[in-house]
């Protein structure tokens, strides 16, 4: 197993994290995974408040033994939390469901803007960390992200973050906040912990014909897995790459190619060979936005290359048709599509020479239809937005 090293603390985490939300059904299972899993090196396990079964059974596990020889990463869903109180209710909820004194990797959970973490705060959250720190009980305090690239940055710059995780694949490079993003981050010293490197498995398994057939006529011959995990991998600001893992075979195969990736190990050709996938899945149908930013910033308040990116994830089938539409209203909550006055300032600006205002109406069109607005307000219910 390789490991990198932490820049804020020295922590050697071992570049294969493993997401427990995909955990399997069967309890010994879990146990011979994990166990497994942490014989063969790795020391990052990831799960969250919301995942309850799965901290129990963590616990279980760590507690036979192997407590000490990981970093338990596990989430608070300030998007739940109304009263001062519960944040101490859920942190020892999870104390307990972990079987642990204190955790090191915390994370507030889908944090969207710098409006939610404001609203916690007022509510108690910088002095429930502030304790939770002090007492040892908490040694890191991060944010788990999806969204767009503006709003993370604000994130980043509005506390002192100990680490940060972000959804980056090459498919989404240039989505939500991308590698701009992820060099925004560590160029603050904040490290970067990656989540969905695969998309949910989707660039693992049922790829279109056409991007199977760039992988197969690579020079190098490996599975579209491991072509995924090693563009990840290939950044040196990234610290851990979790996996969903939820068989022996897939965990070993995933260690496999963790213990010899390394950062700027993919060749000019081979990063060429990603362009072609991802033109690929793209297909016809896809808005063209690289995602450079320079239509930005829309005098309505639109985020015009996530809209673009929620709209070409529906498109390509890259998930359930109520979960994309679900996460476009979260994340482009009052800088949705329909905003757009057409006043046409993004077009002067757009290297690609789109015809933002037409796709703009396209994807208000495709993503704020019947159910939109009911599903709009329990959003808004949920995650306390304003």
């Amino acid at each position: 197993m390789i490991y990198r090293v932490n820049p804020k603390n020295k922590d050697q985490i071992s570049q294969l994290g493993f997401g427990c939300m995909r955990f399997p059904k069967d309890d010994a299972d879990v146990e011979q995974q994990v166990v497994y899993a942490i014989e063969h090196g790795v020391n990052y396990f990831d799960t969250a408040y919301i995942y309850p079964h799965n901290e129990e059974r963590l616990g279980k596990v760590l507690a036979k033994g192997y407590r000490d020889r990981v970093f338990i990463a596990t989430k608070m869903p300030s998007y739940l939390i109304k009263r001062t109180e519960s944040f101490s209710r859920m942190f020892n909820t999870q104390l307990k469901r972990l079987q642990t004194d204190h955790l090191d990797y915390y994370l507030i959970h889908m944090l969207t803007n710098t409006g939610e973490w404001k609203r916690a705060c007022q509510i108690g959250m910088r002095d429930f960390i502030d304790e939770r720190k002090a007492s040892g009980q908490i040694s890191n305090i991060g944010f788990s992200y999806h969204g767009g690239l503006q709003e993370f940055k604000d994130l980043v710059d509005v506390y002192n973050w100990d680490f940060c995780m972000l959804q980056f694949n090459y498919l989404d490079e240039n989505n939500q906040a991308g590698k701009t993003g992820l060099e925004y981050a560590a160029a603050r010293g904040i490290p970067v912990m990656i989540m969905e490197p695969l998309r949910g498995g989707r660039l693992a398994a049922n790829l279109p014909k056409e991007a199977l057939r760039v992988w197969e006529n690579a020079p190098t011959k490996r599975p579209p897995a491991e072509w995924g995990l090693r563009w990840v991998w290939n950044h040196p600001d990234v610290l851990t790459v979790l996996s969903g893992m939820n068989t022996l075979r897939m965990l070993k195969e995933n260690i496999r190619i963790a213990s010899d990736a390394q950062a700027h190990e993919l060749s000019g050709a081979e990063r060429a060979l990603y362009d072609e996938v991802c033109r690929a899945l793209l297909g016809q149908e896809t808005i063209t936005c690289t995602g450079c930013n320079y239509c930005m910033p829309c005098p309505k308040g639109v985020d015009i290359p996530l809209c673009f990116a929620c709209y070409n994830d529906k498109k390509t089938g890259l998930g359930n048709r109520f979960t994309l539409e679900f996460q476009y209203i979260q994340r482009t909550y009052n800088h949705q599509a329909s905003l757009c006055v057409e006043c046409g300032t993004c077009e002067k600006h757009c290297p690609q020479s789109l015809k933002i205002r037409n796709e703009l109406k396209k994807v208000a069109r495709e993503m704020e239809g019947l159910l939109y607005y009911p599903t709009r307000f329990m959003v808004k219910k949920i995650m306390h937005l304003t």
